[in-house]
């Protein structure tokens, strides 16, 4: 557990993040190195939100190295315009949360990449978990994408 400053740790082997990246949760992985994994949120804001994680479990922004940072900007600034490309979205939202008070709810480092079209009420999280076949699509699209 790399702990926060909130108070508000998580034990890597109760966070739903690190169970995804050891497989013992499922989860539509678009990219994974030895640093970052990026995969889709399973009850996104709208089709295409991904999550861009490091691998190492970090609580929050506030234990991150500068190199863990340095690889998290560049995953993000890399997949960006695939998320908005493939999805056909107007624009994008990049957010990133620190805490309860933030609206964090996993306590494993993540950044958003929320796609969003004109009309759209923008949050964070989804009301609703999205349909696992509407998931492996967009998943496959965007890894697609981005080889």
């Amino acid at each position: 557990m790399q702990g926060g400053l909130f108070g508000e740790e998580m034990a890597a082997e109760n966070c739903i993040f690190c169970k995804i990246l050891s497989g013992k949760a499922p989860g539509h992985i678009i990219y994974r190195d030895d640093d970052i994994m990026c995969f889709l949120d399973i009850a996104p804001v709208s089709m295409g939100h991904t999550l861009i994680i490091p691998v190492k479990h970090h609580d929050n922004i506030f234990t991150l190295s500068d190199s863990e940072v340095t690889a998290l900007a560049r995953q993000s600034k890399r997949l960006a315009p695939i998320v908005k490309r493939v999805t056909g979205a107007d624009g994008l939202g990049v957010h990133q949360l620190n805490g309860r008070a933030a609206g964090q709810t996993v306590f494993h480092y993540h950044t958003h990449l929320i796609p969003c079209f004109h009309g759209q009420s923008m949050q964070i999280h989804g009301r609703k978990a999205a349909p696992q076949a509407e998931l492996a699509d967009m998943a496959e699209r965007l890894r697609a994408a981005l080889a």
